[in-house]
């Protein structure tokens, strides 16, 4: 089968396509042939190896971290799915390879697809889904009432996080881009701010959550909007000492995470502000419970008019890491499957 492999780590996208063997599944797994896999930001973050220190991966490895597909295989032990159910998943974190003609998945990684998605709008789901699901209830552990602050959060994660803090019962403030605003306000935000003509931190005051997605340069001025006794959870600045001991990592690594994240960890403090940093994980539960929201909602991802196929994937990864895109960039992966 083919997969796009990184074969070491480099700063120039390099990537090659192999042949190799299918995978065979261990009773507890599925074997999944691949409809649809995204590009995301974390797979230039892998490439580069910027994001070693949490999981580094033995080459050569396949890239790709979400994805749909048919099941063509069940393991002994599987009992709730059965050979062509659709799926989604955010492949474990220890064990990605969604750039592939066939994947092999436990099933706690797995939930079937959603009735209101296809296979094409459901592989731009999983990480950011999930991502704001466990940002939301594990990070902010945000409780229904209060207001939540997405900065710079018209992208691909602000669509899928805020009709998901709405269902949670939030208020929910979003900055971005002017082009987006009715978009947004159709998603259900309680308040849109356009960054070209206004200033949130000039606006905004007693934030109860933000959700950081747009790094360290931002960080005083995201901390100058909240209350005291607030929480920020980042997806982009530095690991810190709560991240690497919520995730059991060793001696030598919750040493580095303190030293990484004590600037962000030391500012958060001074305004009694608690900081938290996220790298989504793995959780089929999880994926089902935000089916429930997908399905009642009728939540639908943006998916971006380039899809390209895993022979382009060398403009696949210029495109998605430096152009702009509108919504999630997919990688056909079985160039016969429709979109159903």
């Amino acid at each position: 089968m083919r997969a796009v492999q990184l074969e070491k780590y480099n700063k120039n996208s390099e990537v090659h396509v192999n042949n190799i063997d299918i995978p065979e599944i261990k009773s507890n797994e599925v074997l999944v042939k691949v409809a649809y896999a995204a590009i995301n930001p974390l797979e230039n973050l892998i490439i580069t190896g910027s994001v070693k220190l949490i999981q580094n991966y033995k080459m050569p490895v396949t890239l790709g971290n979400e994805l749909t597909g048919i099941i063509t295989e069940i393991g002994n032990k599987v009992t709730d799915y059965q050979i062509g159910d659709k799926i989604y998943t955010r492949l474990p974190i220890d064990k990605i390879g969604a750039f592939a003609d066939y994947v092999a998945i436990e099933t706690s990684a797995i939930a079937k697809l959603p009735n209101n998605l296809n296979l094409k709008t459901g592989a731009a789901v999983p990480l950011t889904g999930l991502t704001a699901y466990q940002a939301i209830t594990e990070e902010l552990q945000a409780e229904s009432g209060k207001t939540l602050f997405i900065p710079g959060g018209s992208g691909s994660f602000g669509q899928m996080a805020v009709p998901i803090a709405k269902y949670l019962g939030l208020k929910v403030i979003v900055s971005g881009s002017p082009r987006l605003r009715e978009q947004f306000i159709s998603k259900g935000v309680d308040q849109y701010i356009d960054y070209k003509s206004e200033n949130y931190w000039e606006t905004l005051s007693n934030m109860d959550y933000v959700i950081d997605t747009l790094g360290g340069n931002e960080f005083d001025k995201e901390l100058s909007v909240m209350k005291t006794g607030g929480t920020i959870v980042s997806l982009i600045n530095a690991p810190n000492k709560h991240f690497a001991e919520k995730n059991d990592f060793s001696t030598l690594k919750k040493i580095l995470f303190t030293v990484a994240g004590k600037k962000f960890d030391k500012k958060a403090k001074q305004k009694a502000i608690d900081y938290r940093f996220i790298f989504v994980r793995s959780d089929g539960e999880q994926l089902k419970e935000l089916s429930k929201i997908i399905e009642k909602d009728n939540i639908i991802p943006d998916i971006d008019n380039q899809v390209f196929t895993i022979s382009e994937i060398d403009k696949a990864l210029d495109y998605t890491f430096n152009h702009h895109t509108n919504g999630k960039v997919l990688l056909k992966v079985d160039e016969t499957q429709g979109d159903i």
